[in-house]
Formats: C-alpha cells, structure tokens, sequence
C-alpha cells in the first residue's frame, strides 16, 4: 500500500476530524460524526502501522487521535471544590474506613514491643547479643540521642519521611498477601523494644522516652494506620462478604489508595517534628505536648471528620461511573 496515496485519499476525513475537536460544542449530528470519524481514523492508523507504517504518518495520525480521545473521555480539571471534597470528604472516610485496623495494629504493635523490651531487658544472654557492654553503653550515651542532631533539620526530615514512607509502601503494597504488613510490623515493634531494653540497662530509659515521644506517637500512628490497610486489602480476599472477591479487592484498594496519599501528609508532618522539634532546645514536656496535640489532631480529623462525611452520604470510594457498575448481588 502506497502511504502517501493512502493519506491522501482520507486527508480530508482527519481534518474533519481535527476541525471537531477543536471546536467547544458540538450538534448531535456533528457529535454522531465525530464519533464516527475517531473510529474511521483508528482503523486507519491501525491499517498504515501493519501495511505501510511510515514513521511520519503514524506520528501524525497518533496526534490527531489523542486530541479526539481526549476530548471523547472528557477534560478532568482539579477545581478547589475537587481538593475541598478531597479533604472534608474522601480523606477522613477513608482514614475512618480503616480505623479499627488501626487500633488492632497498634495494640498488636505494643504488645510486641513491650514483650521484646522485657524479655531482653530481663534476659542477659539476649541483651549480652545485642551487642558488647561498651557498645551498648556507646549507643545509650551518644548514638541514640546523636541520631536526631547529626544532620540538618531540613535534611533530616526529609530522611525520616523517605524511610517511613517506604516502610508505608512496603505495608500497603504488599497488604494483599496479609504477611508483609504482619511482618513489617513484627520487625520495627521488636527493633523499638530492643532499643528500649538496652537505654534501660544503660539507665537512659528516660531519655529514650524523651526522644521517641515528640514525633513518635504522630509516626508509629501513621505505620499503624497503613499495616491496617494493607490488612483490610487482605481480608476483603479473604472474606468478601456479601460482595464477589473481585468487587471487595477492588473497592478496599481504591480507598487503600486514598490511605496512601493521606499518609503522605502524616508522614509529612511527624517528619517536620522529628526533624525540627525532637532535636530542639525546648523542653521534654513541650515536646512531647507538641507531639500529643498532633497526634489528636489526626484522630480528630479521623473520627469526627469521619462521621461528619458519613452523615452527608460521603463515600471514599469512586463514583460508579467511574470506578466501573457492578452488578447486584444478593
């Protein structure tokens, strides 16, 4: 097939179809063609890439293609009304959606780190493991609290959100197998209890609380709350109830995906505190009031925001128009 032959017999139907485009409304007629022409200029693009694919020709008909498919699926915008739902609205329902999860998680986190810390604590072979007497004395005296000043505040905060907001992804993607959550959660509750065990053979049980609590309670919430997410995403597999295991999988990871992007805030904010607030001059008490007020802010937002959405018929989930129909089921 000759392409210039070719492009030249429907040269006339892609300006058509580009001339449709452009134009900000169409008739019902011109609305019936243009669907028509977006087909017919498909069919022709497929045609040249298999019988003649001239580099320049598909590159052009690729061109007028997305211009029409774009105006075919429609123009999404991001209005302030879209961002104002996003945080009255979708954000608070999905954190509330999850917030049992949370709790459970956070209880389980506790319970393991508490354990941890005694039975090391108690255990002088499992401490002896840890590590030397100087080097436990080293890490108590210097290194715990030299971990929070050593590097700029900017710099570190930003080192704090990349390595939570990794350990955030790894409990979230990984939340449908209902083992990688579980483990990432297991890992740091037993690194925290450990760290715990060896400031109080140290006598720095206080500073360890000191240190932890500011930015603590905002950012363990926020590892608490993505676990949680990730095992509800394994439990909707798990029991769907009275949706098919497609429709559970599919609605609990848009909302676990609301969860995700809300994190990135949390995560965000309990950065700033470890950064800036953690290593300051203020006193332990400010501190810690500091981080106490931010984690209440959260819960606040949670469950009050939560139930205020809930009221108004919000959802965090798409519209069906968007996240596909499903077909009833009883």
């Amino acid at each position: 097939m000759d392409a210039n032959a070719f492009a030249l017999a429907h040269q006339h139907e892609w300006d058509r179809l580009r001339e449709l485009t452009k134009r900000r409304t169409l008739s019902g007629p011109e609305a019936d063609e243009f669907v028509r022409l977006y087909q017919r200029t498909a069919t022709h693009l497929a045609t040249i890439r298999t019988s003649s694919p001239d580099p320049n020709l598909v590159l052009r008909l690729s061109q007028v293609l997305s211009a029409a498919r774009a105006e075919l699926s429609g123009e999404r915008v991001l209005t302030r009304t879209a961002v104002a739902t996003f945080f009255r609205i979708t954000l608070p329902l999905a954190f509330y959606s999850v917030r049992w999860w949370t709790v459970g998680v956070m209880a389980a986190f506790l319970l393991i780190a508490t354990t941890t810390a005694i039975y090391t604590a108690t255990n002088p072979p499992v401490l002896e493991s840890l590590g030397t007497e100087q080097q436990l004395s080293q890490y108590a005296n210097e290194a715990f609290a030299a971990y929070y000043s050593e590097y700029p505040s900017a710099d570190f905060a930003g080192q704090v959100w990349a390595n939570n907001a990794r350990i955030a992804v790894q409990s979230i993607a990984g939340g449908i197998t209902g083992i990688v959550p579980a483990f990432v959660l297991y890992q740091n509750a037993a690194a925290i209890g450990s760290s715990a065990a060896i400031m109080h053979s140290q006598d720095g049980l206080d500073v360890f609380f000191q240190l932890i609590l500011p930015h603590g309670q905002l950012e363990l919430t926020a590892i608490f709350i993505a676990a949680g997410a990730g095992l509800s995403l394994f439990w909707a597999w798990v029991s769907p109830g009275w949706r098919t295991r497609a429709q559970a999988i599919a609605q609990e990871g848009r909302t676990t995906v609301i969860v995700a992007l809300g994190l990135v805030l949390v995560l965000a904010l309990s950065g700033v505190i470890e950064g800036f607030v953690t290593p300051s001059d203020l006193p332990w008490l400010v501190k810690i009031l500091i981080g106490t007020a931010a984690l209440a802010a959260y819960w606040v937002y949670t469950i009050w925001g939560g139930r205020w959405a809930l009221a108004r018929g919000g959802s965090a989930d798409l519209a069906e128009e968007e996240a596909g129909w499903s077909v009833p089921v009883a």
